[in-house]
């Protein structure tokens, strides 16, 4: 965006605006195009933005929880905010030695009805159908399930509490979710883990899905509290 456009959006008089600009192009939390004159967010903001998510409520309480679990199981354990039907976003995780071949880091953003966690953001959703049909539609996976099949490993999930995706999104990985739920039993947050097909039969998956479910349910009784 141009000067003039920033300014009128912010309804702030342009010589102000320009001069807040050139303040923060200078501690590169925006930078301007030379050719265009354009302003855009700058990777000064990078530090800003992961200092939030990792210093969130969420973070600080699932984070020992993380770190009890990749140990225990060898697994990347993940904490994960889900704002919306677009996109999950990584607020903190415990990386294991393990060589699980899903790259994620803290800020890390993917689609939100993706893998084990997308079908806990389905099961405990208040978002209608529709919508939750169409997202699912355009999500790109390995070995993508049909929509009848989605929808009834959705109903598994509000029956048991927790979601298995074994290759579906990655070919020989195993995601474990779990729903992290508010007093509405709506979904806020999920717990995933991470982990190879061959590492995760069936019976520790559900050993460990049950050990996330109650990190999960005590840390969403600590953000109530």
């Amino acid at each position: 965006m141009g000067v003039k456009a920033i300014a009128q959006a912010l309804k702030l008089v342009p010589s102000t605006c320009l001069h807040i600009l050139r303040a923060l192009v200078s501690e590169q939390l925006v930078k301007v195009d030379p050719a265009t004159k354009h302003y855009s967010l700058g990777t000064g903001m990078l530090p800003l933005a992961r200092a939030v998510l990792v210093n969130s409520d969420f973070a600080s309480l699932v984070q020992p929880r993380l770190d009890e679990l990749s140990k225990r199981y060898g697994v990347t354990a993940i904490g994960v905010e889900v704002p919306d039907l677009d996109h999950m976003i990584v607020v903190t995780l415990s990386r294991t030695q393990a060589p699980v071949r899903l790259h994620v880091d803290v800020g890390s953003r993917f689609p939100a009805l993706i893998s084990a966690t997308g079908r806990c953001v389905a099961a405990f959703s208040e978002h209608p159908w529709s919508e939750i049909e169409k997202r699912f539609r355009s999500l790109r996976w390995q070995n993508a399930p049909d929509y009848e099949t989605w929808r009834k490993e959705i109903a598994g999930v509000r029956r048991h509490g927790f979601s298995i995706d074994r290759g579906n999104y990655i070919a020989g990985v195993a995601i474990v979710a779990v729903p992290v739920l508010n007093t509405r039993r709506t979904i806020t947050h999920t717990i995933a883990a991470v982990g190879l097909v061959s590492q995760l039969d069936r019976a520790t998956s559900v050993r460990l899905a049950h050990d996330m479910r109650v990190a999960a349910e005590t840390v969403a009784a600590q953000l109530v509290s």
